[in-house]
């Protein structure tokens, strides 16, 4: 009898190993959402970032990590009630993971958690082939963050996920993911190295016409003190900060960063400071 993983993981018609754990990935991700379903989770949240842009939107890339917001500020909130509820649905479909809860400081205004999989034991499980040539150490680690104080004026929409796992999903509107993308873009603290993914999403928002919602872009870049809170955020601002960002990236390193998330790692290969200068003609603005 085949596992239940085994026609799920199918649907993306995976060829390399690479392509298998991947779509693993998406699947059990598409399972915790599920789970934080069934617990009312969306009652008080909004899932945004690249995964939903994945899953509901068509973003032809993976994603790593699930992202929330709070729809009204509760700095008490907990993750960890939630937790049973994703176990549990991840158990009925032979998923083995264990969920931990990251202890956040006193200041912090997100609430995250780590789910962790063995990678290859799951392989197996389904029969591919090249399970073999995983390491047996190899965990999959899937983050999940929730924004528990956030800057408010987005919007959402709920979506679906069809069967075999059902459930409704409340989402950040196109618009407005775009602007949580581009303040991403444009002030997120860069670590070891840049995240390429952003300038990705970004030129697919621009490819697919979606406007930017320019008051949820003011209002996030009030809540980091990147604009005074008595300023009016304006498009030709954003393009002007948009345009000395772009002029900053290595971009060698930012292609290097996104390919590993790609079916096709030539989609990277234009990326040049002048490309993206002049690809942010076609962005658009929404109030």
């Amino acid at each position: 009898m085949a596992h239940p993983l085994e026609s799920l993981i199918q649907k993306y018609n995976p060829q390399t190993l690479h392509d298998f754990e991947n779509a693993l990935k998406e699947v059990i991700q598409e399972m915790t959402l599920a789970g934080l379903a069934r617990a009312n989770f969306f009652n008080k949240a909004a899932f945004y970032g690249g995964t939903a842009l994945r899953i509901f939107y068509g973003l032809p890339r993976f994603s790593e990590d699930l992202d929330f917001t709070l729809l009204q500020g509760q700095p008490d909130f907990s993750l960890k009630n939630y937790f049973s509820s994703v176990e549990s649905i991840l158990q009925s479909f032979g998923v083995a993971a264990i969920i931990d809860e990251v202890k956040k400081s006193k200041d912090k205004k997100i609430e995250s958690a780590f789910l962790k999989a063995n990678t290859k034991i799951h392989l197996l499980k389904i029969g591919m082939p090249l399970a073999s040539k995983v390491q047996s150490n190899k965990v999959m680690h899937i983050k999940f963050e929730v924004d528990i104080v956030p800057p408010l004026g987005f919007e959402t929409e709920v979506k679906t996920l069809f069967p075999p796992i059902t459930a409704a999903i409340k989402v950040l509107k196109p618009s407005s993911l775009f602007a949580g993308k581009m303040h991403a873009v444009l002030f997120r603290a860069w670590e070891q190295r840049i995240k390429g993914r952003d300038f990705y999403d970004l030129l697919w928002f621009m490819g697919q016409n979606i406007p930017l919602k320019l008051g949820y872009l003011e209002q996030k870049m009030k809540d980091t003190k990147s604009l005074e809170a008595n300023e009016k955020l304006q498009p030709k601002e954003v393009i002007q900060l948009l345009e000395k960002k772009i002029k900053t990236i290595d971009w060698e390193s930012a292609r290097q960063d996104v390919i590993h998330f790609l079916k096709d790692p030539q989609e990277g290969t234009p990326w040049t400071k002048d490309f993206f200068i002049h690809a942010i003609d076609a962005l658009k603005f929404e109030p």
